[in-house]
């Protein structure tokens, strides 16, 4: 089949990693790279050997030589970009959130049915042979009943009040930054792994700080620390939460809880999820993805070490290396990607085939938690999660 042609828009930190996982996936060729910082576009086309750069993504609407799109721009850009290239006929994977409010998710997922292209959104931590592996066994019913699902997500890239980042600004970020940046994440691996979908959430935001120092110079995501205090700053005031704490109710009645932080020492992206049932329990911490914890009540624990002649099939075919051979971050994206391409290159269409990777509507659905989980802060009560379009 010929390979398919993929723009990426944005050359930041994730613009980066999409670039770098798309170098790995059969049948698809990175053709050009669109971003306001021609500079370190460029850099990254001579790296991978890409052909086109430009400083306007409008420019890549036209071309018939671009068959999908990668949108890594910041948030206050991904409905813009999203519908543009969904109604000039263009694959679209953004990353997430999806958009800033959900009447413009639910609007992009109305316009990519309509236009019947196939959209995809970057929930990479779905695409951890492990995640596969704990999704299977739930499905199988290993675990048994499930009792409740718990977990956290911790950095601390964002702990110093000299820490800047695009991402605190609500103008650019949205009116949530740790929930809707990482939280989003586990509230996508808890219904992932589940099967369940959130139906309502009670949730308790925080600040530890109300202002920073914005260096007068823009730095790029997790560079702050590298850089040290700026000498040069503006003080500002912060209008998004550094962490928070969020109860959960999942379909069927199933239990939940999550604690987010971005301002927690020593904890660089430990995403950690549990899922307790009445035969069993397991969990798994991406800072430590090639190892499952099993719990079991009346005989001795087990730790499953990623290796694909002791997982299922399906989660076998998420691991690339054999048994005592690593896999990490960029393989996440990687499997997702490869999902994807696979996807369109065998000509399949969301109307009649069903997507092994997340779609727009699982990121629609991720914008609705976000929004439950902000009014639920401000009424400190319980909020329904708000139904999606049939």
């Amino acid at each position: 089949m010929p390979p398919v042609n993929v723009a990426v828009i944005g050359s930041g930190f994730m613009g980066a990693a999409h670039v770098d996982a798309l170098r790995r996936v059969p049948g698809v060729n990175v053709v050009a790279i669109a971003s306001v910082d021609l500079p370190r576009a460029q850099e990254l086309a001579a790296q991978f050997g890409i052909t086109t750069v430009v400083d306007d993504w409008t420019k890549l609407l036209g071309r018939d030589d671009v068959d999908a799109v990668h949108n890594c721009t910041p948030n206050n850009l991904h409905f813009e970009v999203n519908k543009a290239f969904l109604e000039a006929g263009k694959h679209v994977l953004s990353e997430k959130p999806l958009t800033m409010t959900s009447a413009e998710s639910g609007a992009l997922v109305r316009l990519a049915r309509e236009t019947e292209v196939v959209t995809a959104i970057n929930f990479n931590y779905r695409g951890y042979p492990l995640v596969q592996q704990a999704r299977g066994m739930v499905a199988r019913g290993e675990l048994g009943d499930l009792f409740l699902v718990h977990g956290h997500y911790l950095q601390d890239w964002l702990l110093h009040d000299t820490d800047y980042n695009w991402r605190l600004e609500s103008k650019v970020s949205g009116a949530s930054r740790a929930i809707a940046d990482i939280g989003s994440h586990w509230f996508d691996l808890v219904q992932f792994i589940s099967g369940r979908k959130i139906t309502r959430v009670f949730a308790h935001l925080f600040r530890a700080h109300e202002q920073r120092k914005k260096p007068k110079h823009d730095v790029e995501t997790y560079k702050g620390k590298e850089l040290g205090a700026p000498e040069e700053y503006d003080v500002v005031s912060i209008d998004t939460e550094d962490g928070g704490f969020v109860l959960i109710e999942l379909e069927g009645g199933l239990r939940g809880s999550l604690v987010v932080s971005q301002v927690s020492s020593g904890r660089k992206n430990r995403q950690w999820i549990e899922v307790d049932g009445s035969r069993s329990a397991l969990s798994w911490d991406q800072e430590n993805p090639n190892h499952l914890w099993i719990g079991h009540r009346d005989e001795p624990n087990q730790t499953l070490i990623k290796d694909p002649s002791l997982m299922d099939a399906n989660a076998r075919t998420f691991a690339h290396y054999p048994g005592g051979h690593p896999e990490g971050y960029p393989d996440g994206p990687r499997n997702l990607f490869r999902n994807l391409y696979r996807y369109i290159a065998a000509g399949k269409r969301p109307a009649r085939d069903p997507a092994d990777f997340p779609t727009f509507e699982d990121g629609d659905a991720e914008v609705r938690i976000v929004e439950a989980v902000l009014a639920s802060n401000e009424r400190q009560g319980w909020v329904a999660v708000q139904p999606q379009e049939g």
